[in-house]
């Protein structure tokens, strides 16, 4: 400076430079700094400062920091546009991550959710699916149940039977309790085989065993047993009705019933409404629905076709046959003979029973018959009942099956008290046998 100085002096030579003039000129107008053992002492025009070793090294490291800073903050002005382009790159870089980030986010939620939708959708299908299944099950298991107003089925009719008020009342004679008639071989008929349809689901194998997925599963499986009981069911009712209808078509037809003519017993009618088959989208089950009501409506014709045919024994009880049919020995005069109809032993007076519907066309004595009832049941078939000692209906009286049309007696040309029974067509005597058989074969029907 030109006003000043600046010196350092320890305090060991401060005495000597004291005894210079041109020192002490120096000192005056100059500023010392004077170093004791303790620190640094500043003068400045007259004023002395001193300071320890600490705090001037801070104040030299406080101007050494300020001038790198200096420098730095120079670099960094010089420099700020790219280092500020780098920045906003990479602001940038970030942004873009962040919003890719987000669209991936955002697609993976939609995702869910459409999965999510999915899955509900295909849960409403399955349940409303089962629900149809279940109700369509009720509607079968009412069919099976054999609900009329439901299914619409035709039962066989069953004719009362008619007893005189005086009298217990009396069932229908079986047909199969003698051991003197012994039936023929049967001719089964024989059902094609049909297998039971099993399930076609198969959830229960690839579900989970939890959670709605198995829930649903479980439901189908219990719904797929009871849909596999009721074909079952109906499988077996088909193979009975139909075996029934084929061997009473059979017995019909041996017997010489001709099923074209004959008319159905009592008053019917109606107009004519024909039944439609199944489509060809039908189910198993509606088919064999159909296919057993047709059996059902045959059987019905059939059962009121054998109202009318003679097949029951006209007594009940154990019976012995004393006579056949055909050519005998006549026990009267010793000779050959032909017997028209059988001999039934019985004890006298005891109950002979119309064997089939009909109306009484002879009520009287009839020579070698005796006591004779004569019963016309249509469709060219009658029936006689010879040697009886009481007669117990008229002329014109309509006759039921097992009503009791007189007693067992031995009127006539008679050795005992027996039945003379009769079977004939258009009026020609047939072996009863014939028909006593046939209705062995319909016992168990």
């Amino acid at each position: 400076m030109s006003h000043s100085s600046l010196s350092y002096y320890t305090a060991g030579d401060q005495p000597a430079r004291q005894a210079s003039p041109r020192a002490q000129s120096a000192a005056a107008i100059s500023r010392h700094v004077q170093r004791t053992h303790v620190g640094y002492t500043l003068t400045h025009a007259g004023h002395q400062i001193r300071i320890g070793p600490v705090a001037f090294w801070i104040v030299v490291g406080g101007l050494v920091v300020m001038a790198v800073w200096s420098i730095a903050t120079g670099t960094y002005f010089a420099f700020r546009d790219n280092v500020l382009t780098r920045l906003i790159g990479r602001q940038a870089e970030m942004q873009f991550a962040y919003e890719d980030r987000i669209a991936e986010l955002r697609a993976q939620v939609d995702r869910i959710m459409s999965r999510q939708l999915l899955d509900q959708e295909q849960f409403e299908k399955k349940l409303n699916s089962l629900l149809q299944r279940q109700s369509t099950l009720e509607q079968r298991a009412s069919v099976l149940a054999g609900d009329p107003s439901t299914t619409g089925t035709i039962k066989p009719s069953r004719a009362p039977v008619v007893t005189p008020p005086a009298e217990k009342p009396v069932r229908a004679s079986p047909i199969n309790d003698t051991v003197i008639f012994v039936a023929p071989p049967d001719r089964e008929a024989r059902l094609q085989s049909r297998e039971l349809p099993t399930s076609g689901t198969r959830i229960a194998e690839r579900a989970t065993a939890g959670g709605v997925s198995g829930m649903l599963a479980r439901i189908s499986l219990s719904l797929d047993k009871v849909e596999q009981k009721q074909a079952a069911t109906l499988t077996d009712l088909e193979e009975r009705i139909d075996t029934r209808a084929r061997r009473m078509h059979s017995v019909l037809s041996d017997l010489g019933v001709n099923l074209g003519r004959t008319s159905a017993e009592g008053a019917v009618g109606g107009p004519f409404v024909p039944v439609k088959p199944p489509q060809s989208g039908a189910s198993a089950f509606e088919r064999q629905l159909y296919r057993i009501n047709v059996a059902r409506a045959q059987i019905d014709r059939y059962s009121r076709t054998l109202l009318t045919v003679p097949v029951r024994k006209p007594v009940i009880g154990e019976v012995d046959m004393s006579s056949r049919f055909g050519m005998r020995m006549d026990p009267f005069v010793k000779g050959p003979a032909i017997h028209t109809g059988i001999d039934l032993r019985g004890d006298s007076r005891d109950p002979v029973r119309v064997t089939a519907n009909g109306r009484v066309t002879v009520a009287s004595w009839q020579g070698g018959y005796g006591k004779m009832v004569e019963v016309d049941h249509g469709n060219e078939f009658s029936t006689r009942y010879g040697h009886m000692s009481e007669i117990d209906v008229k002329v014109g009286d309509q006759v039921r099956i097992g009503q009791t049309i007189g007693k067992i007696g031995s009127t006539g040309r008679s050795t005992g008290p027996h039945l003379h029974y009769e079977t004939r067509i258009n009026d020609e005597a047939v072996d009863p046998q014939r028909f006593l058989r046939a209705g062995l074969r319909l016992g168990n029907i």
